[in-house]
């Protein structure tokens, strides 16, 4: 009998036969990446980043979604979506992980606190997490819907990873930190919206737990006031990560494909 290998993912991986259990993880070459931040620079190894996406769905960022039904203007939302396009064939040639974070309720929504239901509906009588939208009937996040699944101008690829979320934290109650430790991730890029909440809120865990966080500022929006991005730019790069340009990334990556 010859050697079988175990596990999901190529960075994670053991060796086993009849005869030997071999959980060495193969060496991978470094792969160094240098962008400037707000006061320095940063260098980082492209072998163990992945890149999340943020809440770039309907949602969210289609007149017809959520947000629009309520009266908020998401062409700020949309900001993101152009640089992404040109940005995420070149990671993806680069072999990062594209990892796809959305809102995804469950459709029972037991997973979900009156608490929680009570910020997007706090008088129960308007249209709430897993209430349908009165121009599509789609229900509102809810996994597997109109609602929760990426806009069309950045159709996912087959390669990608896609990960359901619960709370503006993407951490919380998901298997997203599962993932990240399967691929052997130690960096995180982010992107989408809103950078003042989903987004912050998904990268301050992930410093907490650990991840070293580069924020993609032109590839990061809100629909919320101009100062809420301010203070979130400088939050990040203060306390939590480092605030850099996907510009420059994709600049370094196509001239080192």
């Amino acid at each position: 009998m010859g050697e079988n290998v175990l596990g999901s993912s190529r960075q994670n991986q053991w060796r086993v036969s009849a005869q030997v259990i071999d959980m060495r993880r193969p060496e991978q070459p470094v792969r160094a990446v240098k962008l400037g931040t707000r006061d320095r620079s940063v260098i980082f190894d492209l072998q163990s980043t992945a890149i999340i996406v943020v809440d770039m769905q309907n949602d969210f960022c289609h007149p017809d979604g959520w947000l629009g039904h309520i009266g908020v203007d998401v062409t700020p939302a949309r900001a993101p979506i152009a640089p992404l396009q040109a940005l995420l064939p070149a990671l993806r040639a680069a072999e990062v992980p594209v990892i796809w974070l959305n809102w995804g309720n469950r459709a029972d929504k037991l997973n979900l606190s009156p608490a929680l239901l009570h910020v997007y509906n706090p008088y129960g009588t308007g249209v709430g997490l897993g209430d349908p939208l009165p121009v599509s009937g789609a229900p509102v996040l809810q996994a597997g819907s109109w609602a929760a699944e990426v806009v069309d101008e950045l159709m996912p690829n087959d390669t990608d990873i896609r990960v359901n979320k619960y709370r503006m934290s993407g951490f919380h109650d998901s298997e997203l930190d599962s993932i990240l430790r399967n691929l052997n991730v130690t960096t995180l890029l982010f992107a989408g919206v809103n950078v003042d909440q989903c987004v912050l809120c998904t990268l301050q865990e992930a410093n907490f737990r650990g991840y070293d966080c580069l924020l993609l500022e032109d590839c990061s929006a809100t629909t919320s006031p101009d100062y809420c991005r301010d203070a979130t730019l400088y939050n990040v790069q203060q306390c939590f990560g480092f605030v850099v340009n996907a510009a420059e990334l994709q600049q370094q990556l196509e001239s080192n494909i």
